[in-house]
């Protein structure tokens, strides 16, 4: 028989309202033995069953719901029926010939928390974040070999989070024999995915939106794709009629895979440039020189890691906007987006707007843009929303 955990008395409205976490500081009492990862029942301080969830001892998310039905069990089948539905959704959303790589289960918004599986083509990378999707790793590879037979799966559970909920890393092969680099498609561009070492499962599938845009706005404009990462912005921008791609990252590794992109995508490789340097120093460098380009892409890491820190990265979004700004030529575009879940839209936009004012420039939102169709926001988790990008003209 499950544990039962007793909440304090009016702490049970999140679970009333559906939202998959329950935190330390709510419970008023464990009844039974639960250890890590283990299925318990919920119940009001008066009584009354709330829901189902995965118990975590270590993390201030002490438990993250399963279900809310309370014939449910948290079985094979129950996982085989959550990710046929996340399945069905995303086939709705694209067609395999444009576009073979996607987000399968988007976590909490996908009603499995912890539970991130990007499929690349026949190969799904999987990350396990929290204690409940740890304990049931078998169960999850099973229903993906279930649902898409002959598929490779590998494991990137290789995120600091993990140690929140007293979870050590984990990478390897979980079924088949995943090659370690997945050609895949998109929106009918080819791009190597590498499930191995990639940022993430490999690759911001979460962009392809804000990509596509950029192709869109990229007609004859010189372009310069901050973050560049593998140059993706910068492929669907040449696809889009640019005029040039000037790619800038600290990693070399991304810079050559950048490269290869252009060249089986069969763009023009006379029209794109690869500089190795920290974009913060490469943008200040031409403000002093005064160059600047037609479109500005800004794609930073995430800046924030709690909310003690927002006002840090506050602090790191504004000046990395200011001199983002700065390179615009009046009348070209910035992109520029926060990919940091703790970063509110209305601030974010507070910061940009206040970059543009410090550097004598004035922008028109023309745009917004969010984390792309296959990664969901459950009505009940507004916490799922956590990309924000805007497109503004900039104009002295």
């Amino acid at each position: 028989m499950p544990a039962q955990i007793i909440l304090h008395q009016n702490r049970d409205k999140s679970l009333r309202r559906r939202h998959p976490w329950v935190f330390e500081s709510a419970i008023a009492q464990v009844n039974g033995r639960a250890h890590s990862g283990d299925t318990v029942d919920v119940f009001d301080s008066e009584g009354d069953w709330l829901g189902r969830g995965a118990y975590s001892p270590n993390s201030q998310i002490r438990i993250r719901m399963w279900t809310f039905k309370k014939d449910e069990s948290i079985d094979n089948g129950f996982f085989l029926r959550k990710m046929a539905s996340a399945l069905a959704l995303r086939e709705r959303l694209f067609s395999s010939q444009d576009t073979n790589a996607f987000r399968w289960v988007a976590s909490e918004s996908d009603g499995l928390p912890g539970i991130t599986i990007d499929l690349y083509n026949n190969v799904a990378v999987v990350a396990l974040l929290s204690a409940g999707a740890e304990k049931h790793r078998d169960k999850i590879v099973w229903a993906i070999n279930k649902l898409k037979p002959g598929t490779h799966v590998y494991e990137r559970s290789d995120v600091d989070v993990r140690k929140k909920e007293g979870l050590e890393p984990v990478t390897g092969i979980l079924s088949g024999e995943p090659p370690m680099q997945v050609m895949v498609k998109e929106n009918g561009l080819s791009i190597i995915v590498d499930i191995e070492n990639g940022h993430k499962t490999g690759f911001y599938l979460d962009q392809r939106d804000s990509r596509a845009t950029a192709g869109h706005y990229a007609k004859d404009a010189n372009v310069l794709n901050c973050f560049s990462y593998t140059g993706t912005f910068s492929c669907y921008a040449l696809a889009g009629g640019a005029r040039s791609v000037t790619n800038v990252d600290v990693s070399q590794s991304a810079l050559d895979l950048a490269r290869k992109h252009v060249e089986i995508n069969g763009l023009d490789e006379t029209k794109s440039h690869y500089i190795k340097k920290d974009v913060f120093k490469a943008l200040r460098e031409y403000h002093e020189d005064n160059q600047q380009f037609d479109m500005v892409i800004l794609d930073p890491p995430k800046f924030i890691d709690n909310k003690a820190s927002l006002k840090r990265a506050a602090r790191g979004y504004k000046d990395i906007n200011l001199y983002g700004i700065h390179a615009v030529k009046s009348g070209g575009l910035l992109l520029t987006f926060s990919c940091s879940g703790l970063m509110p839209a209305d601030l974010f936009q507070k910061i940009v707007a206040d970059a543009a004012l410090d550097a004598g420039r004035t922008i028109k939102i023309i745009a917004r843009l969010n984390q792309a169709t296959d990664h969901p926001i459950i009505g009940s988790y507004p916490e799922g929303f956590y990309l924000k990008g805007l497109v503004c003209e900039v104009t002295d």
